[in-house]
């Protein structure tokens, strides 16, 4: 279980130094690009979750993720030795984290990549790690649901 604890502070790390260097960077509401056409960095405020839901819900979504966070480690206890929940729950927990220190810190989420190629919502390391998070739980329980039957 250590691997998976490291995983996830190692998530929360990098999630939070480029939040801050982004923020201390980069002039709010503007963008640059990485590599034109594709990839820009930008520096937003989220004060709601996903696609900007829920503006406004600060509180709600501190404790929504205080109840995550709980309910991510029981199960990262309890499923550790497989290595695909491991993973997954791990991601899962790091992206909490690094959203949920931002919205007790800041009142808001920093989001920063932005794909420029699609109409798409600008996003965080911590949103990465929660969808690469939820991608690697459902492989694994299709994979566990195949090898049952």
């Amino acid at each position: 279980m250590p691997i998976y604890i490291c995983l996830s502070l190692a998530v929360v790390l990098l999630d939070q130094l480029i939040k801050y260097f982004v923020a201390t960077t980069l002039p709010l509401n503007t963008s640059q690009p990485v590599i034109s056409g594709l990839v820009s960095i930008a520096h937003i405020r989220n004060y709601g979750a996903a696609w900007s839901m829920l503006i406004g819900q600060r509180w709600f979504f501190i404790i929504i993720s205080l109840v995550a966070v709980a309910v991510i480690g029981y199960y990262l206890k309890k499923k550790w030795t497989n290595w695909g929940y491991g993973l997954g729950l791990a991601l899962l927990l790091g992206g909490t984290l690094g959203n949920f220190i931002d919205r007790l810190r800041l009142g808001y989420v920093v989001d920063m990549i932005q794909l420029d190629f699609i109409n798409f919502p600008i996003f965080n390391v911590a949103d990465c790690a929660l969808t690469l998070g939820v991608i690697v739980l459902i492989l694994t329980m299709i994979k566990d649901e195949q090898l049952n039957d």
